[in-house]
């Protein structure tokens, strides 16, 4: 998403709290500006152990230069200050997640770390004032654009802020593609990809496919890792070490059929199937539920359970899904579409701010 607002203004700078070069190695195309939280203890790797000065550093900016800022966020980043004379228009992912709509997920799913623990009990002692410094930071941006109408309700309910208009995230579907040299043979394992953390529901997946006993492949790490690689059968196997783009590319193109069980914001890695033209099984109430076209490219469950999950993989079991339809679904996200709405809705925000 990043790299592609950089191909629309490439001479805007990246202000960010902290800035790790070596975690990132994307960002180096940018003129990054870090605060004067980069210079604390673990705060590159660990910044949620600074939830109290986070917002403080985004505050510390100066943008009195800028005609224009752009804020892409869930959480602190909205809090920046703005003169009279400067357009803040807010690319909300969510609402801060761990305080709105997330808390309660966040405090009933642990994964087990220490550093979790530490977190969760630090967040469960600030929350109430975090909430309040979050909602009179949303009152800052001058407009919202919501990345799914998901988001946009979310934006809504816990901000009481209008929403300008939902812009899609940009899927990469020149590159995540269809095999088109692949054997008719159907594919055997079912894949997932996502950050290992608890309240992405992961556990819900393993329960479903270790009573299949049907062969799934997880990608991702995090730290409910181990905890997920215990409780997971034979059938269920999770792939190690660093994957390059044309590695997990080849997975997708690979698989039968992408899941995923958890309340995402929008779901790019579900574009991402579905633009190498392969169905998605997942939950209804969550941004993929505006990518998948259910029952013609995937399977939505309503019941967010191991059972729920099991009845949509059976469901879809009995169904031949059409990968050409699944990859002109997911065009519809493609990189082209997402800077033209972009600069559009800036230029149209700043024609009526002037």
């Amino acid at each position: 998403m990043l790299l592609a607002l950089h191909e629309i203004w490439p001479e805007a700078p990246l202000y960010t709290a902290v800035y790790d070069p070596d975690g990132a190695p994307w960002a180096k195309v940018f003129d990054v500006r870090w605060s004067f939280l980069q210079h604390f203890p673990f705060a590159k790797s660990h910044h949620e152990f600074y939830p109290w000065l986070t917002p403080l550093a985004f505050q510390s900016f100066n943008f009195d230069d800028y005609d224009v800022v752009l804020s892409v966020t869930s959480a602190e980043a909205k809090n920046l200050i703005t003169k009279p004379h400067t357009l803040h228009v807010c690319y909300c992912l969510t609402p801060t997640r761990y305080l709105w709509s997330g808390y309660k997920a966040y405090q009933m799913y642990p994964s087990g770390s220490i550093i979790e623990k530490i977190s969760q009990k630090t967040l469960a002692r600030f929350a109430p004032t975090l909430r309040s410094w979050d909602m009179y930071a949303s009152t800052r941006p001058d407009h919202y654009i919501a990345i799914s109408d998901h988001v946009g309700d979310r934006i809504h309910k816990y901000y009481h802020r209008r929403v300008e208009k939902t812009i899609y995230p940009p899927v990469d579907t020149d590159f995540f593609v269809p095999d088109n040299h692949q054997k008719n043979n159907r594919p055997s394992y079912y894949l997932l990809v996502s950050r290992l953390v608890s309240y992405k529901r992961i556990d819900m997946i393993i329960d479903a496919f270790n009573e299949l006993g049907w062969p799934l492949v997880v990608i991702g790490d995090g730290w409910a890792k181990q905890k997920l690689i215990a409780q997971s059968n034979r059938n269920i196997r999770f792939i190690g070490g660093y994957l390059t783009d044309r590695e997990l590319l080849q997975y997708y193109q690979g698989c039968r059929a992408f899941v995923f069980s958890g309340d995402e914001d929008f779901g790019i890695v579900a574009a991402e199937a579905q633009s190498c033209g392969k169905p998605v099984i997942a939950y209804k109430e969550s941004g993929i539920g505006e990518i998948v076209k259910n029952g013609k490219t995937g399977e939505l469950f309503t019941k967010q359970s191991a059972d729920g999950i099991k009845e949509a993989l059976i469901a879809s079991e009995e169904k031949e899904y059409n990968p050409f339809a699944c990859r002109t679904n997911a065009i519809r996200f493609s990189k082209i579409r997402f800077k033209e709405e972009v600069k559009q809705t800036i230029s149209d925000l700043w024609q009526s701010y002037l």
